[in-house]
């Protein structure tokens, strides 16, 4: 049986993988806010379900993948605006 926690967490995966084919795509931009966004709550959404499901190297990369995405966020906000 699938419990919420596996299927919030395969939610997430599918988030970030359809970013990553929209990306080489191209049909979205890495500048683009809304490729950080998306892989942020991916990787939200994996570590979501690493809180039922411990998982210690997942939980380093979805780690260093929310502070990536944050970074991308970050730039595309403020960065361009003083460009």
């Amino acid at each position: 049986m699938v419990d919420m926690a596996d299927i919030v967490g395969t939610m997430g995966v599918l988030l970030i993988l359809l970013c990553y084919y929209l990306l080489q795509a191209r049909h979205l931009k890495i500048e683009s806010p809304y490729y950080s966004l998306l892989n942020l709550i991916g990787s939200m959404l994996i570590m979501y379900s690493l809180c039922f499901h411990w998982n210690t190297p997942s939980f380093i990369i979805e780690v260093a993948w929310i502070g990536i995405s944050v970074w991308g966020l970050y730039k595309a906000f403020f960065k361009s605006s003083k460009e």
